[in-house]
């Protein structure tokens, strides 16, 4: 009995550790999604803020009637069940993320894509 138990264990204790440091292991912090978001639409010259509640945040892209703005999940799974529930009319899922295009030209759409995408 003890000469299977100690490679039982030995397997136990080495798969345990093979999820400690995976990037794809959990969720994401949105938070910090936001922020990479918004330095790179600094740096493509687009201008964006942050607007809403600090626990929900969109990003919204300049100042128009209807602007282009971001709205933020934790996985692209969440966002993508955000446009089953019918919420993402008129918005494209890249990643964790929902766009919604507004009447945002299309430099700078393809600009806000890229920094998304690049997420």
């Amino acid at each position: 009995m003890k000469r299977f138990l100690a490679p039982f264990l030995l397997a136990l204790v080495a798969l345990s550790g093979c999820s400690l440091g995976s990037s794809d292991a959990g969720g994401r912090n949105d938070t910090d999604d936001r922020t990479a978001a918004m330095e790179c639409l600094s740096d493509a010259g687009v201008s964006a803020r942050l607007d809403g509640p600090a626990e929900d945040q969109e990003v919204v892209i300049g100042d128009s009637a209807n602007p282009p703005h971001i709205k933020f999940f934790l996985t692209a799974g969440e966002a993508e069940a955000e446009q089953f529930k019918g919420h993402g009319e008129g918005a494209e899922q890249i990643g964790g993320t929902l766009l919604y295009v507004g009447d945002g030209s299309d430099d700078t759409l393809k600009a806000v894509e890229k920094c998304l995408a690049d997420l």
